[in-house]
């Protein structure tokens, strides 16, 4: 029988306050060294807030004469369902998700955080760039909180992706007890980002992790957006 592999999750402790301009990559690799703390294969996990913070997707809401509800609007393509001040709505990316992904916590008073424009595009930009600070090989998930229908609370999922398969198709495999598996294509990214949130939370100040002990199988290039996002034909709620 094959050994099960076992997963660490570590925080990456001192990351500093991030904003419009920084490189995160370069942050990110003043908090780690090269072996023990990053190894190759180990996966790197990224709240989408600093993201958006360093790629500057900000909004000063009282310079703009803008309102919450304003940022919300722009950031949809469509509105699901209303109730109140939440708003239910596809976003550019096409995530389904509360308020288009809009954020007033971890900000600064008066400013709203909206997602990245291209999370695979920013998960891309931060493996590169620490490939190139520190000479190892690691993926990263740029991660974000998601409620869920018809199940309370809310858990991280993964956004963007670099070096790290978003699915892994179970499909033609068997089960245990030898039936072929017809359906089971498991979200892995999303699996390791809600698992990374474990040891970084909403209030910590820690805003990036480490997971280590991944399914080597599992490190591959792949895309959030065109892996994940279920089209509307395959779609039986929108």
């Amino acid at each position: 029988m094959r050994r099960r592999r076992a997963l660490q999750i570590i925080p990456i402790d001192g990351l500093p306050e991030v904003g419009p301009g920084d490189v995160l990559a370069e942050l990110l690799a003043a908090c780690v060294r090269p072996e023990p703390d990053l190894l190759a294969g180990d996966v790197v996990v990224v709240t989408s807030k600093v993201v958006s913070k360093a790629e500057h997707r900000l909004v000063d809401l009282a310079a703009g004469g803008l309102s919450p509800a304003d940022v919300v609007e722009a950031e949809s393509v469509r509105v699901l369902r209303r109730r109140g001040d939440l708003v239910i709505s596809e976003t550019t990316h096409g995530f389904v998700c509360a308020n288009a992904g809009v954020d007033l916590s971890n900000v600064a008073d008066g400013w709203a955080a909206m997602l990245p424009h291209d999370p695979d595009r920013s998960a891309r930009r931060i493996r590169d760039g620490l490939r190139a600070r520190l000479g190892v090989e690691v993926a990263v998930i740029v991660s974000d909180t998601f409620g869920r229908p018809w199940r309370r609370g809310v858990t991280d999922v993964a956004l963007g992706v670099a070096g790290i398969a978003p699915i892994v198709d179970l499909r033609g495999c068997t089960d245990s007890f030898g039936r072929p598996l017809v359906a089971t294509e498991v979200a892995v990214a999303d699996e390791l980002a809600a698992a990374a949130e474990l040891v970084m939370g909403k209030a910590t100040g820690v805003a990036a992790s480490v997971v280590r002990g991944v399914e080597p199988a599992w490190l591959r290039e792949g895309s959030v957006r065109d892996e994940v996002v279920r089209s509307p034909t395959e779609d039986l709620f929108r």
